[in-house]
């Protein structure tokens, strides 16, 4: 059996105490090529997403990605976020939520290729 990761699992609590609660989700997610959110809405390699009944439709909590549709500026867009690339869950209102320490390491995004480190040559006295 292998290991499932317990971030999709934690964000669907949040999602739903939020509901319950009469608390707007949202969603703070860190955007990369294997995102697809409407760039123009990002800052600094980050989005904030709403992902309350009345802001988003077709709404999709799942393990390995969240989608749903929603409108950005009038202009309707589908989302698609891998689970691995949420930061955190909050409530607008309150602030409650959690925020997730670093990537999720039982679901790893795929390893970048690495760039060589150029140092100047040294010389070591040999006897």
């Amino acid at each position: 059996m292998s290991d499932l990761s317990t971030r999709p699992y934690l964000i669907r609590a949040i999602h739903e105490w939020c509901v319950d609660s009469g608390l707007t989700p949202y969603i703070s997610v860190r955007v990369s090529d294997r995102t697809d959110v409407p760039l123009a809405y990002v800052k600094e390699g980050e989005i904030v997403l709403n992902l309350s009944v009345g802001a988003v439709r077709n709404l999709e909590l799942g393990n390995e990605v969240i989608t749903c549709s929603g409108r950005f500026g009038g202009v309707s867009f589908d989302i698609m976020v891998p689970v691995d690339s949420v930061i955190g869950i909050f409530s607008k209102e309150t602030g409650q939520g959690l925020i997730f320490q670093g990537p999720d390491i039982s679901n790893p995004p795929p390893a970048e290729p690495t760039k060589p480190i150029h140092r100047k040559p040294q010389l070591t006295i040999v006897k």
